[in-house]
């Protein structure tokens, strides 16, 4: 699943993208102008159709697109924007939203730390979703890991107080290495085990590799933290 930029000069992502099926050609071809929003377009403004001053729940990475849509279709009334740097993911996610008939669900084909700081103004968003980041498990590779910091101060200005941030990862040592840069930052305070259950039946659907990986005996960690509403970034 693809992630972002930390910041300049480090990517925490690589664009494997290989071959796009043609039924994903056409849905960037044909559906993003419907569906997807070009970077002129504001990333907000448009929950108002779903209903006015909907919550606003952004998903980062989201690979194929079946845990956004599964949440999408679950929270009819919520505003849903996905944001993915890899264009098959991406058109598979299309065809999902115009196969279940989604009106609160956006799209955008970028990097998110761009997207996050020039277009999402600041105490904006319910929740943000991040599930199954690159784990860049050597140790070398460490600081190309999306949540370090800087990211994390940036995902605090954008959510509004008592919003949500859910990770998710299948690595012991990078689920250590979140715990560790949420539980130094002032901004946040860890959820309950049972906020964490609730979150995970109501945000993230279990995947095919998932389940194949549970069936094999590989853990999952979901950890859900609050936005206080006295923080750094207030």
């Amino acid at each position: 699943m693809s992630k972002e930029n930390t910041h300049r000069g480090i990517q925490s992502f690589v664009r494997r993208e290989g071959r796009l099926t043609r039924g994903q050609q056409r849905a960037l071809d044909s559906l993003y102008p419907v569906y997807g929003l070009d970077p002129d377009e504001d990333a907000i403004a448009w929950r108002d159709d779903v209903k006015t001053n909907a919550p606003m729940v952004v998903e980062i990475g989201f690979g194929n697109g079946q845990s956004l849509a599964y949440a999408a279709a679950a929270h009819p009334h919520t505003a849903f924007l996905g944001i993915e740097v890899h264009r098959p993911g991406v058109g598979q996610l299309l065809m999902r939203i115009q196969e279940l008939g989604l009106r609160n669900l956006r799209v955008i084909c970028d990097d998110a730390v761009p997207v996050l700081t020039k277009r999402i103004p600041e105490r904006s968003l319910n929740r943000v979703n991040l599930f199954f980041p690159d784990p860049w498990p050597k140790k070398r590779h460490h600081k190309r890991r999306l949540v370090q910091t800087e990211w994390v101060d940036t995902i605090a200005s954008r959510l509004v107080p008592d919003g949500r941030l859910h990770l998710a990862t299948d690595w012991e040592n990078y689920a250590e290495h979140m715990r560790a840069v949420l539980g130094a930052n002032l901004n946040f305070e860890t959820c309950s085990d049972a906020e964490c259950a609730i979150a995970h039946a109501a945000y993230r659907s279990i995947t095919k590799f998932e389940a194949r990986g549970r069936s094999l005996g590989h853990d999952v960690w979901d950890l859900v933290y609050r936005r206080v509403k006295e923080g750094l970034n207030n």
